[in-house]
C-alpha cells in the first residue's frame, strides 16, 4: 500500500524529471525544482494535518458513541412510566 508521501513524492518527482528534461535554461530551471521542491514539503504538512484531525475527530466520535451506549435506558424508561403514572392518577373527589 501507497503512504500519502510516497505518492507526492512520486507526482513532484515525475514534475522535477520533466523540467530536468525539457527546460534549458539552468536558472529557470533550478527556481522550477526549488519550486516544485517547496510545493513537495507544503503538500505533505498540509496531508499530515489532515490526517491528524481525522484522527482526532474520529478518536472523539468513538469517545462519544461509547458515552451514549453507556446510558441506562431501563432507568430512563422507569422514570419516564413514573412520571405518566403519577399524572394518571384520578383527582381526589372526582
Amino acid at each position: 500500500m501507497f503512504t500519502s508521501e510516497a505518492i507526492i513524492d512520486a507526482v513532484q518527482n515525475g514534475k522535477k524529471t520533466f523540467v530536468n528534461t525539457f527546460v534549458t535554461n539552468e536558472a529557470v530551471k533550478e527556481a522550477m525544482v526549488n519550486f516544485v521542491d517547496t510545493q513537495a514539503e507544503y503538500t505533505k504538512k498540509a496531508v499530515k494535518v489532515g490526517q491528524d484531525t481525522a484522527a482526532v475527530l474520529t478518536s472523539e466520535m468513538v469517545k462519544s458513541m461509547q458515552q451514549a451506549t453507556k446510558f441506562d435506558y431501563s432507568k430512563f424508561g422507569e422514570g419516564i412510566m413514573k412520571a405518566y403514572q403519577t399524572t394518571q392518577k384520578p383527582a381526589k373527589g372526582a
